[in-house]
C-alpha cells in the first residue's frame, strides 16, 4: 500500500481530462441539493413543538370522528326508545298527550307569563330564605 492510496481516502477521485467543468457543476449542484433535503429533514425531526402540534391535531381529529360516530349511536337508540315508547303507551293517553301539547301551542303566551311567573315567586322566596 502506498503513502497515495492513503492520503486520498474519503476524498473524490481527480477529475479525469475528459470531464467538463459543466459536468461538475451539476454534481455540485447534485449534492447541494440532496444536503439541503437531509438538512431540512433532519431540522424536522429536531422540531419537537411541530411535531406536538402535528400529534394534537391527529388526536382532536380523532376525537372528532369519535364523537360523531358516538352521536349517530345516540340518535339512532334515541329514535329506537322513541318508537317503543310510542308503541306501549296506550292510545288514549297518547290522544290525551296530543291534545295537551296542541292547547299549549294556541295558548303559548298565558303558559310563558304564568311560568315567569312562577319563577320570580320562588326566587323571592328563596331570597328571603337566605336573609333569615
Amino acid at each position: 500500500m502506498n503513502d497515495d492510496a492513503r492520503t486520498n481516502i474519503g476524498t473524490p477521485a481527480p477529475a479525469p481530462e475528459d470531464r467538463g467543468s459543466e459536468e461538475l457543476r451539476d454534481q455540485v449542484e447534485r449534492t447541494r441539493d440532496e444536503l439541503g433535503k437531509t438538512v431540512e429533514a433532519l431540522a424536522a425531526k429536531a422540531d419537537i413543538k411541530a411535531q406536538a402540534k402535528e400529534k394534537a391535531a391527529q388526536i382532536k381529529d380523532q376525537a372528532a370522528e369519535k364523537a360523531a360516530l358516538v352521536s349517530d349511536q345516540i340518535r339512532e337508540k334515541a329514535g329506537d326508545v322513541t318508537h317503543l315508547v310510542k308503541d306501549k303507551t296506550p292510545d288514549p293517553l297518547m290522544e290525551k298527550a296530543d291534545r295537551a301539547a296542541a292547547a299549549a301551542r294556541t295558548n303559548r303566551t298565558p303558559l310563558l307569563l304564568a311560568a315567569a311567573a312562577v319563577a320570580v315567586i320562588l326566587m323571592v322566596r328563596r331570597g328571603r330564605g337566605r336573609r333569615c
